[in-house]
């Protein structure tokens, strides 16, 4: 007997094992990037192995060349972006913190991708302001994933909107938040945030959408 199924599978511990073991294709270097990120205090910020290759492989289709990301951490995902990047590809990377970010740089060095990353120390805010009114970048970039402080998710998103060409696309974190957007009695800024978010996008006409149940749930944008 044959089963098939009309809804998303539940994804369990041996089943994500199993996923990852016929599926990950995670060059070394990333790899030994997020081992060095597990033992950190705030390690959970990372992306999961599998969604920076899903990730990848949308930048390959693209054809991408310039790309944004607001909220490195130890830069696992500008890494996962970058190494799929063309050589003369550029990748824009906005983070607050000089402690987290350089993590990542020994191992952006080893992969041969330094050059690729531009990255922008202060608030993401500030920084995608300058890039629209100061730097002339409005509609100059193919992909933008957005991976930052959540209750300024709305503000990210407009402003990728006006940074992203027509066509590109806008991948967008978290946006199932380990289930507490369904929970009443979750009420932080964030998750309210995040939930007035979700429900803003689905009638956004400024995007075509849909929302992928990968790792902490990943929101897909294509800027109209």
């Amino acid at each position: 007997m044959s089963f098939m199924s009309n809804r998303t599978i539940e994804m369990t511990e041996p089943l994500y094992d199993y996923l990852l073991d016929v599926s990950l294709r995670e060059p070394d270097v990333m790899k030994r990037l997020r081992d060095a990120t597990e033992s950190m205090p705030d390690s959970v910020m990372q992306i999961s192995p599998e969604q920076g290759q899903f990730m990848a492989l949308l930048i390959k289709l693209m054809g991408a060349r310039t790309c944004l990301e607001i909220g490195t951490f130890t830069g696992y995902s500008a890494l996962a972006v970058a190494l799929a990047l063309p050589g003369d590809g550029r990748l824009v990377a906005c983070d607050i913190s000089d402690e987290f970010t350089r993590v990542g740089k020994p191992f952006w060095q080893e992969a041969g991708v330094t050059a690729r990353i531009d990255l922008r120390l202060g608030p993401a805010l500030e920084t995608l302001d300058h890039m629209i009114a100061v730097e002339n970048q409005t509609g100059q970039f193919d992909f933008a994933f957005i991976d930052a402080d959540k209750t300024n998710y709305a503000a990210y998103v407009d402003r990728c909107h006006t940074l992203v060409r027509p066509g590109g696309l806008i991948a967008v974190d978290n946006v199932l938040w380990s289930g507490s957007v369904i929970d009443n009695t979750k009420n932080t800024p964030d998750t309210v945030a995040i939930r007035a978010l979700n429900r803003a996008l689905k009638t956004d006409a400024r995007f075509d959408l849909s929302l992928l149940p990968i790792s902490d749930g990943l929101t897909l944008l294509r800027r109209l």
